[in-house]
């Protein structure tokens, strides 16, 4: 696993500047950003993990991995497609991780051109992938490229989490959401790791 070199200082300018990202830091303490350093497997898990739950995606990891190597773009393709459905999805989501292991084994989709680009850059390649929209492409650079400012406001866990640690529980408009992460700029991934640690005692890991 890689950890963000960035954290430390990250931490300590966030919890300067917010006293309720102060105490979930401390909270949380040594709860730390991690990667599995595996491009095609974080792709793979946020199509899988998708609209459910974090337990639902595990138990459909294990049965996709007792069928098929899911970290193997050759692998997925050469899976009949019931057996994937079989494993637990949807198929849409089949549809999904299908095109996925095209685009990288037809080198369409080359990690080590991806990783140098911006952000906006990333988002625009990975979403010309059929079922990758902005937030997986957003799962794709928090916990894959560690990238250290992204602010995924469609992400619901997200939205819950400053609803009830800023506004008293009620959800606000996104374009609000979007204002009040600027706050957190340029330390905005640090901001949503500790807030979904402040919903869900399991460390997300894509």
């Amino acid at each position: 696993m890689s950890l963000p070199g960035y954290w430390s200082e990250a931490c300590a300018e966030l919890g300067a500047a917010d006293p309720v990202m102060a105490g979930l830091i401390a909270q949380f303490d040594g709860s730390v950003l991690q990667t599995r350093g595996a491009p095609f497997e974080t792709l793979m898990r946020a199509i899988v993990g998708q609209q459910i739950s974090l337990a639902a995606a595990a138990s459909i990891w294990r049965r996709l991995s007792e069928c098929v190597d899911p970290c193997n773009p050759a692998s997925v393709l050469a899976a009949p497609a019931e057996s994937l459905r079989q494993a637990g999805l949807s198929t849409r989501k089949t549809e999904y991780v299908r095109d996925l292991a095209r685009h990288f084994a037809s080198g369409i989709l080359v990690f080590d051109e991806l990783s140098i680009q911006d952000d906006d850059a990333i988002i625009k390649a990975l979403t010309a992938v059929h079922g990758i929209g902005r937030w997986t492409a957003e799962m794709f650079l928090m916990f894959n490229l560690l990238r250290p400012d992204v602010w995924p406001v469609d992400d619901i866990g997200l939205q819950r989490a400053v609803a009830r640690l800023y506004y008293q529980g009620v959800r606000i408009p996104l374009a609000q959401l979007r204002a009040h992460g600027d706050g957190w700029r340029p330390w905005r991934t640090v901001a949503s790791w500790y807030l979904w640690r402040s919903l869900d005692a399991v460390e997300v890991l894509y």
